[in-house]
């Protein structure tokens, strides 16, 4: 039966819904069995997770800005990894709505990449001073820390995904924040064509169009709408529209990880609470934490290292279930006269806080240096050392 109103107002209410942005798009594509994509020696976190029934979900969707799901996947498809060394997360959001509407697919990413179950909150934490030790490492085999941070700004596009005016209201919105900082924190705001390597300090190296973000799009324009703001010591730099929206990388040459992660925390905040001020708030979302363009950084966006000199761990029979045990990685430090010298990092950053997973790192990297100083003696064993499996 049909009612005399459900009649009279049913083409009103269908008038008032809002439109799906897929109708929108002139797609010349087939099929999702068609189109669902080759991914025969693929060694990405993608791959592992994308089956042709989540292709099939996430096929005829799109989000206000236009990202469809082949763009959230074109990275794993033009980098496919490696069987060895670190895995690549293979995928890239192309805004925040991008973790809503293909949720189904980028929950299990983040689950399979990082070992977290989507079932609680995210919780974020900058006391510095609830940190224990990091400023303790044994100087002969700690030589050197980095800490840097991302973060995406509300009401614009990511990286991949922004057009050129996005890119220059985000440089503008930048130097009016950063004009703002002077004050209380010295510092200089370069257009990234503008400046060079001799100009960042020590152990930060200049950022480029890389091929993988000429093929994502990241690179699009480069260097246009991209900056960089150099703190006066020269030990701090923020980068605009690389990767993010906005990253802030300190390094020192020493290995005092607790001040290092003091710096980015006290900046950050202060960071914060300008963005806020101007209506443009960092992107967080309760279930995700910090919210930025690839989900292997989501939670809180953080990436600490500490730089070891070890001779005799990097061979050891066990060191990848070492690393797994310690939500660490090791990866070769790669600076001019580092032989031997490998940059120890955080895998995990979401389901911690920023202060629990800088406590993970220092607790972790206290115990490679004791198993590094036991096998240093040819009957030494560090068996009895291992971690139990987390």
């Amino acid at each position: 039966m049909e009612y005399a109103k459900e009649v009279k107002y049913r083409p009103i209410l269908e008038s008032l819904a809002p439109v799906d942005p897929i109708t929108l798009l002139k797609l010349n594509r087939i099929s999702p069995v068609d189109e669902f994509p080759n991914l025969n020696g693929n060694k990405t976190t993608m791959a592992s997770v994308l089956t042709l029934d989540v292709y099939k979900w996430q096929y005829n969707r799109a989000t206000d800005g236009g990202v469809i799901f082949d763009d959230v996947i074109r990275p794993g498809l033009e980098e496919p990894g490696q069987s060895s060394g670190p895995l690549s997360v293979g995928c890239i959001a192309g805004d925040a709505q991008s973790y809503i509407l293909f949720c189904k697919f980028f929950d299990r990413i983040i689950e399979a990449y990082h070992g977290y179950k989507m079932t609680s909150n995210q919780e974020s934490d900058f006391n510095y001073d609830n940190l224990k030790g990091g400023d303790d490492f044994d100087g002969e085999y700690a030589v050197g820390c980095e800490v840097r941070v991302s973060r995406c700004v509300e009401g614009f596009s990511f990286p991949t995904h922004c057009c050129r005016g996005e890119r220059r209201q985000l440089h503008t919105l930048a130097k009016k924040v950063f004009d703002q900082m002077a004050e209380e924190f010295p510092g200089q705001l370069y257009s990234l064509g503008k400046l060079d390597q001799g100009m960042l300090g020590e152990g930060l190296n200049m950022e480029t169009a890389t091929d993988l973000r000429i093929k994502t799009g990241v690179a699009r324009d480069w260097p246009d709408g991209r900056a960089a703001w150099l703190s006066k010591e020269g030990n701090l730099v923020a980068w605009i529209n690389i990767d993010d929206h906005l990253q802030l990388v300190t390094v020192r040459t020493d290995s005092n990880i607790k001040e290092a992660f003091q710096c980015i925390c006290v900046h950050l905040q202060k960071l914060e609470a300008l963005y806020k001020k101007m209506r443009r708030s960092f992107i967080w979302k309760q279930h995700l934490g910090w919210v930025v363009s690839s989900p292997a950084e989501v939670g809180t966006g953080l990436r600490a290292s500490v730089h070891l000199r070890l001779t005799h761990l990097p061979l050891h029979t066990r060191l990848g279930n070492i690393l797994e045990r310690l939500r660490l990685r090791m990866d070769p430090a790669g600076t001019a006269g580092s032989s031997g010298v490998f940059k120890v990092s955080n895998v995990p950053t979401i389901g911690f806080t920023e202060v629990e997973l800088t406590q993970v790192l220092v607790d972790g990297v206290k115990l490679l240096i004791v198993m590094e100083r036991t096998l240093e003696d040819p009957e030494g064993s560090i068996h009895h050392l291992i971690p139990a499996q987390k």
